[in-house]
């Protein structure tokens, strides 16, 4: 296990190539807030399109010794009136003139709206014009909270993940190491930056490293592959979503798009089949890695290592800064091979979710996390999961993993994906449903059929849906659980 060393987030711009003009805008824009009322300890939420404005913005938030709480731009006014108001910040920063259903909550809530002027020499703060600078200020200490975000909710109410600075630290510093980042190293940031993954692995890794990140304004799978020669990019990392956005515009686009500093690949943020694994590798020449990720851990646990190490396709990967351990319902530590519940601990782990006791209680034994997942470990120490453990199908007392059901629907070659839920049965209490999107042809018997060839006769699904597009949150997870709903289907 790696520690952080007692370092705060801005650290990593300090050896970065990247970092100065970050370092410099970054205490600018700190000055400004701490002149417009914000003090160390306050909440600052930002709603800002993915760019190099959004880290302006973050890292000015972060050396105003205030916590960051990123939000996704393309909320309704409703999600933000509920982020708002369990947020509770001290002002909401916004793009000039923009996201009028920020607005509209904000207005609502009664929370200050900030705005920072172009040149970045002055702020719009609650109405106020702040452009004399505080001579104080502040600055984060290690154990300060720098981000707070919220869970996805796939299981209940979604709850505030407190990240402390040296979390951050810590799991950027691992996910660095592990891959093996230099100063040579670009990368190219094609995840949310709202989003732990985007954050953490695409961007802090990188300043970690000494390294440089490309950060574009508006993310697309043309402007990646048109881009990834000319910006000298050595590696990116995306969901698989994104991977399959990418190969099907690659395809379409019938031109080169070479990229010579190449050297691998990442996926995170949700199951990676070994089909797309084997397709992405083929097109990019470069190994691809999957790795697994959680907010609560500062993203990075495990993943899978970079050649000559071993790679195993359906598999996580082996920790790496990071404990991980197989309990079981009795809390004992199970041997390799028994599936029980992934639970982690390490220097990234946050300290606990923001005021509530209930979820903490339930969440955290000894000093262990237990993330909900089901795997197994085996022999090699590489960790595969099952799924969920809420999101498991309980079929007549059997436990099915909808990963297994997945894999299966997407080893036939006109699946694109796939997803696995459990539909209220009144015999067996639940029974298999699944839903697939396709590149090819294929009607629904071919692929049940093809499912009974594969699985037993118990975790074949009995119901298949064919759809154009498989319902994902913003970053590219999948919502089993509500899947039957945003289906129609119940």
């Amino acid at each position: 296990m790696v520690a952080a060393g007692g370092e705060s987030v801005l650290s990593l711009l300090a050896s970065a190539e990247t970092g100065a003009p970050l370092q410099e805008s970054a205490a600018a824009l700190a000055a400004l807030l701490r002149a417009g009322g914000v003090e160390p300890g306050d909440r600052v939420a930002l709603a800002e399109p993915d760019g190099p404005q959004f880290l302006s913005l973050l890292f000015g938030v972060l050396a105003a010794g205030a916590a960051a709480a990123p939000l996704n731009p393309a909320y309704t006014e409703d999600e933000f009136r509920f982020y708002l108001e369990d947020l509770a910040p001290r002002a909401l920063l916004l793009p000039s003139g923009g996201l009028a259903a920020a607005r509209g909550a904000a207005a609502g809530l009664g929370v200050d709206i900030g705005e920072v002027a172009a040149d970045g020499r002055s702020v719009q703060l609650g109405g106020r014009t702040i452009a004399t600078p505080a001579s104080d200020a502040g600055a984060p200490e290690p154990d300060d909270v720098a981000l707070l975000l919220h869970t996805s909710g796939t299981t209940s109410r979604p709850k505030q993940v407190q990240l402390l600075h040296r979390n951050l630290v810590a799991s950027a510093r691992n996910i660095a190491r592990f891959y093996g980042l230099t100063r040579d190293d670009v990368s190219y940031c094609a995840m949310p930056l709202f989003h732990i993954h985007g954050l953490v692995a695409s961007v802090l890794a990188a300043l970690a490293a000494g390294g440089r990140v490309a950060v574009p304004a508006r993310f697309t799978p043309r402007a990646l592959l048109d881009e990834l020669a000319p910006r000298e990019v050595t590696w990116f990392s995306a969901g698989p979503t994104l991977f399959t956005m990418i190969l099907e515009r690659d395809e379409k686009s019938g031109k080169d798009a070479a990229a010579p500093r190449l050297r691998f690949l990442r996926s995170c943020s949700s199951a990676l089949s070994p089909l797309l694994m084997a397709r992405v590798e083929e097109r990019f020449g470069v190994p691809l890695v999957e790795a697994y990720g959680m907010t609560e851990a500062s993203h990075q646990m495990t993943s899978n290592p970079l050649p000559p190490g071993v790679r195993e396709p359906g598999s996580v990967g082996v920790p790496s800064g990071t404990e991980v351990a197989i309990v079981g319902g009795d809390r004992a530590f199970l041997t390799p091979g028994e599936r029980g519940e992934v639970c982690i601990r390490g220097p990234g782990v946050t300290p606990g979710y923001l005021g509530n006791p209930e979820a903490n209680a339930d969440s955290f034994f000894d000093d262990w996390f237990r993330t909900g997942d089901l795997g197994t470990i085996d022999t090699n120490g590489y960790l595969r999961l099952e799924g969920r453990i809420k999101e498991m199908v309980i079929r007549g007392g059997e436990n099915i993993s909808p990963y297994e059901v997945e894999a299966a629907l997407t080893s036939h070659p006109a699946v694109r994906e796939a997803a696995c839920f459990g539909l209220p049965d009144e015999k067996y209490g639940e029974e298999v449903a699944a839903v697939v999107a396709l590149d090819g042809e294929a009607e629904v018997d071919e692929l049940l059929a093809h499912c009974r060839e594969r699985l037993a006769a118990f975790k074949a699904p009995k119901t298949l849906y064919i759809v154009e597009t498989i319902p994902k949150t913003a970053t590219g997870k999948l919502q089993r659980q509500r899947l039957p709903a945003l289906l129609g289907l119940r």
